[in-house]
């Protein structure tokens, strides 16, 4: 009999479980303070009671002394006690739950302003590293195909499925990303499979999230003609950069460690965006404050050509970038926060 009942207590659904829970200590409270008021002087103390003796603590405080006190008691002891342990079973039951589902993927995610990264590899970690080490606050949510979470925390997501299927990149919540980094898969031996798979995910990113900025990695730079019926805003070479990067230093000397320090926020001098400034009339107005504050200024968008064009006057939609360390762009940025155009 008592099985069948601990049974039936289970199978009952959490709402109409945790409604009851709340309904028998507010009524064994309640009754506690009518049957004993000598003992039990506000409601609160026969709260206090009521949770001290379902939770089985019994500091022994309060305790009912009239046999109408004690009946009620008897039933908390009955009832209350394997109703609470019941309900505690079925919070802890769905913190497991939620814990393995986060692990699997299988949780939508509903926050805005996030970074997707698309397809799990060592490149997508150090990303992600570099990401947390820019904003340690950014929301990032990884879309894959794995059993498990690569990389979970709190800020870290994790959305399981096929990459190109239009329902797990809208679980992902796509549509309200701060920008998609879509990685070039590592299993992938053949750069034009590889590109093809990418392709692929682009064009499906493109298809639900037009709007969101879309970085695309792509193994050989011929492959980006094949791109051209979708928007996508930005591409980076994987193959041809490295290998560009070995030919200079071999030229050059000690070159990489200038290419690492504007790659990288850990270390050296940086890139980094400055707003435009309503003083600024000309390039060379923002150039020359920026380099007292110990900032060069470099580029205008993608335009590198700004120490030849420092007397054309700065257009409204300017989006300068400077070369600088960590500390300076920190004091340029609270210097001129308050004051964009």
């Amino acid at each position: 009999m008592i099985r069948k009942i601990i049974l039936k207590v289970v199978a009952i659904s959490n709402t109409m479980l945790f409604v009851s829970s709340a309904l028998l200590i507010l009524l064994a409270s309640v009754l506690i303070v009518v049957v004993e008021p000598e003992t039990f002087p506000s409601v609160f103390d026969g709260f206090w009671w009521t949770m001290t003796t379902v939770t089985t603590v019994g500091y022994g405080d309060y305790s009912p002394a009239t046999f109408s006190g004690r009946m009620i008691a008897l039933v908390l002891y009955i009832l209350g006690i394997g109703l609470i342990g019941v309900v505690i079973g079925k919070v802890l039951d769905g913190l497991g739950k939620f814990r393995k589902n986060r692990e699997e993927g299988n949780i939508m995610y509903y926050e805005k302003g996030h970074y997707i990264i698309i397809g799990w590899s060592y490149k997508a970690k150090a990303a992600i590293k570099e990401m947390q080490e820019t904003n340690k606050d950014a929301e990032i949510v990884i879309v894959d195909d794995l059993e498990k979470a690569p990389m979970l925390a709190e800020n870290i997501h994790y959305i399981r499925g096929n990459v190109s299927s239009e329902d797990v990149l809208d679980k992902a919540n796509i549509k309200e990303a701060e920008a998609v980094l879509i990685f070039a898969d590592e299993r992938v031996q053949d750069k034009q499979l590889s590109d093809g798979r990418t392709l692929l995910i682009a064009t499906a990113v493109e298809a639900v999230a037009p709007a969101v900025h879309t970085i695309a990695e792509v193994m050989e730079e011929a492959h980006i003609k094949n791109f051209e019926h979708i928007q996508v805003d930005e591409f980076i070479i994987s193959h041809e950069t490295i290998s560009s990067l070995f030919v200079r230093s071999a030229f050059r000397k000690g070159i990489s460690s200038v290419y690492n320090q504007l790659l990288r926020r850990s270390f050296g001098d940086d890139l980094f965006h400055v707003p435009r400034q309503k003083h600024w009339k000309t390039y060379r107005d923002a150039f020359n404050e920026l380099l007292a504050e110990g900032a060069t200024l470099i580029a205008d968008h993608t335009n590198l050509s700004v120490n030849r064009m420092l007397d054309i006057q700065l257009p409204e939609d300017a989006e300068l970038y400077v070369i600088c360390d960590l500390e300076t762009y920190e004091r340029i940025h609270q210097k001129y926060s308050g004051n964009r155009h």
